[in-house]
């Protein structure tokens, strides 16, 4: 038995996310009937981020065990010829047998674009969030300095979530504005559920001035999901990378 790693990218327009779910077609479940239709085996992939519906991926990871002899950089291109054109594997490589995208540790990086201008341009409204009123970057940048490090995060985590710790480490997040465009860039060890989205949705609260930036540190020493701002659309948000350490 092998197992092998895929580094998948996909559109989630269409995806009620990663993980199987009654209400509608996921990114997993269509990995499982590709592979094991293109193997004759069983497949089960495990994912390694459980991204939510609407959410983009550059490169998510999940692997699957099988008793294929198929050379394991072969398998990407097997597969793209198979599965539907918003979804591409980037990778495939043997690891380990006893590797498991959820256990190791890892450094995730998620983005996050905010379309800031008077009326939303329609080619983005599946990729962006549009917010209407001026928004300063500056301010924003400035609050994010009290997310970055180690802190309990549990201002920023939705009910639901089955974290036995919010304690997390973001090591950056950076805010860049490219003409109506702002991208925020977020790396750590890892994120609570719509942890992401709640940090962007109280940045964007500081660049409309609801907030000034200190007001952050009081979220985030809170620990009250109370305390911060909205959670953002899900469009908005696409998984960048996942590096493993060693």
């Amino acid at each position: 038995m092998r197992r092998i790693l895929l580094v998948i990218a996909y559109d989630g327009t269409n995806y009620v996310g990663w993980q199987k779910q009654q209400n509608g077609l996921s990114v997993e479940e269509v990995m499982n009937k590709t592979i094991s239709k293109f193997l004759n085996e069983e497949i089960e992939v495990i994912g390694a981020s459980r991204t939510d519906s609407g959410v983009h991926a550059y490169g998510n990871v999940a692997v699957f065990d099988t008793e294929s002899k198929i050379p394991a950089d072969k398998f990407s291109f097997a597969l793209n010829e198979r599965l539907p054109e918003d979804i591409r594997v980037q990778q495939s490589m043997e690891v380990e047998a006893n590797f498991h995208p959820r256990k190791c540790d890892c450094i995730k990086t998620y983005c996050y674009r905010i379309l800031n201008r008077r009326h939303m341009i329609p080619t983005e409204r599946f990729y962006s969030t549009f917010v209407y009123s001026p928004l300063d970057v500056e301010k924003m940048r400035a609050a994010s300095t009290y997310i970055v490090g180690e802190h309990d995060f549990k201002s920023f985590c939705s009910a639901g979530s089955q974290a036995k710790s919010t304690v997390r480490t973001i090591y950056n997040l950076d805010i860049d504005k490219d003409g109506d465009m702002i991208t925020i860039v977020i790396r750590g060890n890892g994120f609570l559920y719509n942890m992401v989205r709640i940090i962007v949705g109280t940045l964007i609260k500081v660049g409309l001035g609801v907030y000034p930036p200190e007001h952050v540190e009081e979220i985030v020493a809170a620990k009250d999901r109370g305390m911060a701002g909205q959670t953002v659309a899900a469009q908005g948000l696409t998984l960048v990378g996942i590096e493993y350490l060693e």
